[in-house]
């Protein structure tokens, strides 16, 4: 586990740097959105998602630059859901990783067209001839991706998520939600470094049951740590679901079911990474570490 925080520090270094080349502040007045953005997508976070898009890239030895654009592409996108989310209509958070949330920090307008252009830069990144050279990737990429992050991915379980507070969901039903919500950047993440290697269907296939198996293992620690964990631990207010009173795996299972079900789930994120000859060793770490981490 210790090689395996080492080296999502090392990842989360790198994608850091790209976010802040990225993400240069222009002269003007509209230089307030990207300090926003800035604000929102630097200086913070565990970085898991462009972690898995490297070391999966790593596998189909994909040069470093492509993958690391991919990386901070795919975190725009992420952090964006996350300016989104903590607004008053959504979530209504004032914490996030551990400072204000961006809404507090600048205001909601701007809150809302900083987590906007998070979205359309990451889109216009990977379309980018930087991102890779061949023209089929890039489109193959920005699909993928709108896909994972559109109304059959996260924001239709963002929707979801958002009527689950006026209806009780059962398991079968918060499964999909989380799959939608939270499971599909993870999976996108993983199959991205196959389509950037351009790989075989069934390797890419073995890393998107990979990312499926992880996503809900991710998801479901999530929902412990909500219920177990400390905001100074988390960085972001707990307790949340419970107070209002929305169905989740550990509300519906218990916490020794749920954790139970996380470590089955991180097992057979493992099992689908046999396909592989060598060089699957962090993203196996990776599978036990999104079980135990206390963040």
């Amino acid at each position: 586990m210790t090689d395996l925080k080492r080296a999502l520090q090392v990842e989360a270094d790198k994608v850091e740097e790209v976010l802040d080349h990225l993400l240069q502040e222009p002269e003007g007045p509209e230089a307030q959105v990207v300090k926003a953005m800035r604000y929102s997508a630097l200086g913070g976070g565990k970085r898991v998602r462009p972690f898995l898009v490297t070391a999966s890239a790593r596998l189909f030895g994909v040069s470093e630059d492509s993958a690391l654009r991919v990386a901070a592409a795919l975190e725009m996108v992420h952090c964006y859901s996350l300016v989104h989310d903590d607004l008053p209509a959504m979530d209504d958070d004032d914490l996030r990783r551990g400072r204000a949330t961006c809404h507090i920090e600048f205001d909601e307008a701007t809150a809302i067209l900083a987590g906007d252009a998070l979205l359309t830069r990451a889109f216009e990144v990977l379309a980018d001839e930087a991102t890779h050279q061949d023209p089929k990737v890039r489109c193959e990429l920005v699909s993928e991706l709108a896909k994972a992050s559109g109304m059959n991915g996260m924001v239709g379980g963002q929707m979801i998520d958002l009527m689950a507070e006026s209806r009780e969901l059962d398991i079968p039903e918060i499964t999909r939600l989380q799959r939608l919500k939270t499971g599909a950047l993870i999976v996108f993440a993983c199959k991205a470094g196959a389509i950037l290697g351009k790989t075989g269907e069934l390797k890419r296939h073995a890393l998107r049951n990979y990312g499926h198996d992880l996503g809900l293992a991710f998801q479901i620690a999530d929902d412990l740590l909500d219920v177990e964990a400390s905001v100074e631990e988390t960085g972001k207010q707990v307790g949340k679901d419970a107070d209002r009173g929305k169905a989740t795996f550990v509300s519906l299972l218990g916490v020794d079911r749920a954790r139970e079900q996380a470590h089955i789930l991180s097992n057979q994120a493992c099992d689908h990474l046999d396909v592989f000859d060598q060089g699957t060793e962090l993203l196996r770490a990776m599978a036990q570490y999104v079980v135990n981490r206390r963040s």
